[in-house]
């Protein structure tokens, strides 16, 4: 057996029976966490000194576009139902060549590591068969651990939204699944689904059906802006054809204008919510969900959303979905001439929203999340050895609120070294760097977008 031992180091496991360990061991072994405590005899393993280090669970990102890698930078003054519609998914998405998916998905996925996600839900648009391969290829060889989100292609917004009537193309996800996915451990699949909001009842209906055939993690993207009554006039109907189809295997992005009701039911129905609150805040989807769902008795998983837009960094996410939400709570008592006396939601609990919930909406909460014996070995280790990060006197508000990406010093994914001393270890970073400048630049190039 290969064994690790990281060593020294402040534990926040995030599992309420393992607790925060100071000064403590986690042996690994073929990937596992196997043993957490103090002393461990490091005679048989390597040794990961982890002193001055605050050791986290991986970040799960719930939801993001990977392969919109090669072109961030052009969104950040984009809404969602005007230039986002027409100049991504009605125009960028249809010029992605299959080597594209590629690097798009292999530079997001390091961008990912390297910021401490060890996992992430990739919502993909493959324009055929060969187009979604190398959108796993790029999952694969970067290292990451991945939902695979088969969603609708990218090459005619037409025909894959707008009341669309055109359903998934079963047959080559099905053979996407055996030829690429099924057999690797740290891959799992979901279908893409658009939900009523963006095509016919039946449409809505045949999708979610289609993934439940295939034990697929559902993901729709549902109640962001106004649509569909910015569109079609109607008044927003929630869950619509498929409210009597919702369950645990049903992922919610965004959900911003789903009536409180709305949510109850989810949430007593097992479906989890992703907000993605930088990129909601920005794009007119509406006020984030967060509020919502708390109040049902659930808790929201963040996620980035559009990386052509905002960085991947799911620190940035924990932070802006926390603060805004406080500030929402704080207003509300404001305006009762009250002074507020305490804060709403704790720096614990957006962790969670990064980690154990992240993990919970992709059905992983058995494999990763919390530093768990028994579960895989994916594990982020912070720097607080640095001027801006010590003292580390509340080590979670340290991670939340004083780290960046550069105190991320290791990563390991499935008990692997990813990032070590603060880089990668990866060879593709180099080998494939001038093949993915190129791949933004053609892109943009050919769909007329100049800066």
């Amino acid at each position: 057996m290969t064994q690790k031992i990281i060593q020294n180091g402040t534990i926040v496991s995030l599992d309420p029976d393992v607790g925060q360990v100071s000064g403590g061991d986690i042996r690994i072994a073929d990937g596992e966490i196997v043993e957490i405590g103090h002393n461990l005899d490091a005679s048989d393993a390597e040794v990961i000194d982890a002193e001055d280090h605050i050791v986290v669970p991986g970040f799960v990102d719930s939801h993001i576009h990977l392969a919109q890698t090669q072109v961030r930078g052009i969104a950040g003054d984009w809404s969602l139902m005007g230039e986002y519609f027409d100049h991504m998914l009605g125009n960028i998405t249809g010029l992605y060549q299959p080597e594209d998916m590629y690097l798009g998905g292999l530079f997001g996925g390091l961008e990912k590591l390297y910021t401490g996600t060890t996992t992430a839900l990739d919502w993909s648009y493959p324009n055929s068969l060969e187009h979604g391969e190398r959108a796993v290829d790029a999952l694969k060889d970067a290292g990451l651990r991945a939902v695979y989100t088969y969603g609708p292609p990218g090459d005619d917004a037409a025909k894959w939204w707008y009341d669309s009537d055109v359903g998934l193309p079963e047959d080559l996800i099905r053979e996407l699944y055996e030829e690429k996915i099924r057999d690797d451990d740290r891959l799992s699949l979901a279908l893409g689904l658009r939900g009523p909001d963006f095509c016919t009842d039946e449409t809505a209906r045949s999708d979610l059906e289609l993934a439940r055939e295939m034990d697929a993690l559902a993901t729709i993207h549902m109640g962001a802006a106004l649509w569909p009554s910015s569109v079609y006039g109607e008044e927003y109907q929630g869950f619509g054809a498929i409210d009597d189809m919702l369950g645990p295997d049903v992922n919610v992005a965004h959900g911003n204008h789903f009536r409180q009701e709305d949510i109850d039911h989810a949430i007593e129905q097992g479906v989890s919510f992703s907000s993605t609150p930088e990129v909601e805040m920005q794009m007119g989807h509406g006020i984030p969900v967060t509020e919502k769902v708390l109040e049902a008795g659930g808790r929201p998983a963040w996620g980035v959303d559009v990386c052509s837009n905002v960085s991947g960094d799911m620190g940035s996410q924990m932070r802006i979905g926390l603060q805004l939400q406080r500030m929402f709570d704080n207003q509300k008592i404001l305006e009762g001439d009250e002074e507020v006396d305490e804060v709403s939601i704790d720096c614990r609990a957006t962790l969670e929203m990064a980690t154990i919930e992240g993990a919970k909406a992709l059905n992983l909460e058995d494999e990763i999340g919390t530093l768990t014996p028994g579960k895989r070995a994916d594990i982020v280790m912070i720097d607080t050895d640095d001027f801006m990060t010590a003292p580390a006197h509340s080590p979670i508000q340290t991670v939340v609120f004083q780290s960046d990406p550069s105190h991320i010093d290791t990563v390991l994914v499935d008990g692997e070294v990813v990032k070590r001393d603060g880089q990668l270890q990866n060879p593709l970073v180099d080998e494939e760097f001038d093949r993915f400048i190129e791949s933004g630049e053609r892109l943009l190039d050919e769909a007329g977008i100049d800066f």
